[in-house]
């Protein structure tokens, strides 16, 4: 990781570090413990939607259509539970659906040369007029995704309740974090990925097929897209709803950003958001300061304005980010 990204990463967990002293010092550690667990469940949509989009444009490919890829997923996955009450299958029916999307995108955008904002706007519009227009109303699932505890290390005090006893698609993805960013900077495949998005004509020179690599990555970030909204539908509400995604995908594309197009940097800034409006939720409900909840529900959207002017100014994203590629 280079310097940049690992300034990001430190001024993220600093922030994250001090509202939770701020959270410690005006709530008990019961209270404390919920609205962090609170954070790093609502962080998990918003991490597996920014891991979708860096592994994409670490290709050279925008993808705009992480809020239909969600929306998908929480559908055909909600669906599939109701029609077979496994909740295995229909988390793997709700990847490959974002998977299948991803193909989509890549043939707009890397076969056919479509603009690449334009095909993930089509995707996006897709996603809400079909799922809106099949989805039975008035149906939940019978069972949800259950919280699990790892033994022993559950037991930890405060690391533990909020990382070893959680639901498990939010433990997969913590792990998913750190494999992502091991993989992209660390491996051959990290090393293709990235000479996609910053040199395709160099890439290509060295016997690597461009076209393979963009829609490979596309589908592999399309699958994580679908298990965030499997996350949505089958693990933190039980039910599915027409714009439940709910403009995720867009605070995915912003985390992305913020984090300098480096998984651990995207959590940090995921964590952050979240991390303010489970707290804002908290202050409403508290007690201890009485503060209007206008000002309160301003919190985590006055944290995005402090990033972004903070942090925005020197990002540097792939070269060849958003360019379409021919052979020669």
């Amino acid at each position: 990781m280079n310097t940049s990204a690992k300034k990001i990463v430190y001024y993220f967990i600093s922030g994250t570090l001090i509202l939770s002293v701020f959270i410690s010092y005006f709530f008990n550690a019961p209270v404390t413990i919920a609205v962090l667990s609170s954070a790093i469940r609502q962080s998990t949509p918003l991490v597996l939607g920014a891991m979708c989009g860096l592994i994409g444009e670490r290709a050279g490919v925008i993808n705009i259509g992480i809020e239909g890829q969600m929306l998908f997923g929480a559908f055909t996955g909600f669906i599939v539970s109701i029609w077979t009450g496994n909740l295995f299958l229909a988390v793997c029916a709700g990847m490959v659906s974002g998977l299948l999307l991803g193909l989509f995108l890549g043939f707009m955008a890397v076969s056919l040369h479509v603009d690449q904002i334009i095909a993930g706007t089509v995707i996006n519009i897709a996603a809400v007029g079909v799922c809106g227009y099949f989805y039975p109303t008035g149906l939940s699932v019978s069972n949800k995704l259950q919280a699990m505890s790892i033994p022993f290390l559950s037991d930890i005090p405060l690391i533990g309740p909020l990382f070893f006893s959680n639901s498990p698609i939010t433990m997969v993805t913590i792990l998913l974090v750190f494999f992502l960013q091991f993989m992209l900077f660390r491996s051959t495949w990290g090393l293709r990925t990235r000479a996609s998005g910053e040199h395709p004509e160099a890439a290509e020179t060295l016997g690597l097929n461009v076209y393979t690599i963009r829609y490979s990555r596309l589908m592999a970030g399309g699958a994580l897209a679908g298990l965030a909204g499997v996350f949505l539908s089958l693990e933190a509400v039980g039910t599915f709803e027409r714009n439940m995604v709910n403009g995720r995908g867009f605070i995915a594309l912003a985390v992305m950003i913020f984090g300098r197009w480096t998984p651990i940097g995207s959590w940090g800034a995921a964590l952050l958001f979240a991390l303010t409006s489970a707290l804002q939720t908290q202050l409403q409900f508290s007690d201890t300061l009485h503060i209007p909840h206008q000002f309160t529900g301003m919190l985590p959207y006055l944290m995005t304005v402090f990033v972004i002017a903070v942090f925005m100014k020197r990002n540097n994203p792939p070269e060849a980010l958003g360019m379409p590629f021919e052979k020669d």
